[in-house]
């Protein structure tokens, strides 16, 4: 069996047969909720706007434990039919829980992703 695809054109690729199907594994409309929900974020509270890479500076992994805790119980709640609010008494929604979430998960894995020696 080829390795190889032909396409109508004569132009050749190798299959995609154990590559990552990044198109496949991610939804656009997710993607998208994150990305508002992460430049609603930028705005800090003195009123400044954070670089969108600001977070990969690094944060250490406990601060991402504990906040991605709080917003775990948020969820929690959202979930079980009970309204929440965030630190400055704003209504949290499922959405805003679930990129919180979202958000806390991936910079505590950049940051163990950082520590792991290179091979």
């Amino acid at each position: 069996m080829s390795n190889i695809r032909k396409f109508d054109t004569g132009a050749t690729r190798d299959t995609d047969e154990n590559k990552n199907d990044y198109e496949g594994f991610l939804c656009p409309l997710v993607i998208e909720e994150f990305g508002n929900y992460m430049n609603y974020h930028r705005i800090q509270s003195d009123g400044k706007i954070r670089d969108s890479d600001n977070w990969q500076k690094g944060i250490p992994k406990s601060q991402y434990m504990k906040s991605l805790w709080r917003h775990l119980h948020q969820l929690w709640k959202l979930h079980r039919g009970y309204k929440t609010t965030d630190e400055k008494g704003k209504e949290v929604t499922i959405p805003d829980a679930i990129c919180a979430i979202l958000f806390n998960a991936q910079g505590y894995l950049h940051e163990y992703l950082k520590e792991k020696p290179i091979c």
